[in-house]
């Protein structure tokens, strides 16, 4: 069983319900203006911003540019102009209160944070991930928190994690490991930073990618094996 020392996390679909802040946000936003949200809107909306933010992970856009364009983007195709920035804007102050914990997270954290050595890797927001790590609890068990807004790159990207891994005392590449969900961001950056990668891989999506995980997850207690240690329930 290999040793760590040091646990990577992202935030999103990792340790936090990014799809029920994301309902919310989109729910409170359309409500605000007065705009039916159909579902035929909210799925072509996540469809934009995902695309958005795998352009941002490839280095192809800036950050800024997802918040301002996404939703001016999305009404374009229903025929309207808007205040694409003041829009989001609006919305990820909504999206700042949405701090729904994956189960088992609060749990493993707690169980892990006295163990190993804890950091948070995420491509979002500063101020948005600062405030729901603390609504949810999580912002005190962990050591630092790294956000690309911050770094001035982004996972996958190794100037990222070079980055992290220059802040961590006494880092050993052959001791860490990265904990995520998304294959081209968690996964990728992982390796291409040189560490293990564990994929939290909830719906048991299949990978058709080139990106091979050393482990797969399907629920965030099976973390407790890979590190080798028993849950607080389990002793």
């Amino acid at each position: 069983m290999k040793h760590y020392r040091t646990l990577l996390f992202d935030v999103d679909d990792t340790l936090l319900d990014f799809q029920a802040a994301e309902d919310f946000a989109l729910r409170s936003l359309f409500e605000e203006q007065s705009i039916p949200l159909t579902i035929d809107i909210e799925a072509r909306y996540k469809q934009i911003n995902q695309g958005l933010w795998r352009s941002f992970e490839e280095g192809k856009i800036e950050r800024d540019e997802i918040a301002s364009t996404r939703f001016s983007l999305l009404f374009k195709e229903y025929g309207q102009e808007v205040d694409g920035f003041s829009l989001g804007m609006k919305y990820r102050n909504f999206l700042k209160e949405g701090h729904q914990l994956i189960s088992g997270a609060i749990e493993l954290i707690e169980d892990l944070k006295n163990k190993f050595d804890l950091y948070i890797v995420t491509n979002g927001v500063a101020e948005t991930q600062d405030k729901r790590l603390r609504d949810a609890g999580l912002f005190p068990l962990f050591k630092d928190i790294f956000v690309s807004e911050d770094t001035g790159f982004q996972k996958p990207m190794k100037e990222f994690f070079d980055y992290v891994f220059a802040q961590i005392p006494h880092f050993s590449l052959e001791e860490t490991l990265i904990i995520g969900d998304s294959l081209t961001s968690d996964i990728k950056g992982g390796e291409v930073a040189g560490i293990d990668t564990c994929w939290f891989n909830p719906e048991m999506t299949p990978n058709h990618t080139k990106i091979k995980p050393t482990y797969q997850i399907q629920k965030l207690e099976e973390l407790y094996d890979i590190v080798n240690i028993k849950s607080v329930s389990q002793c």
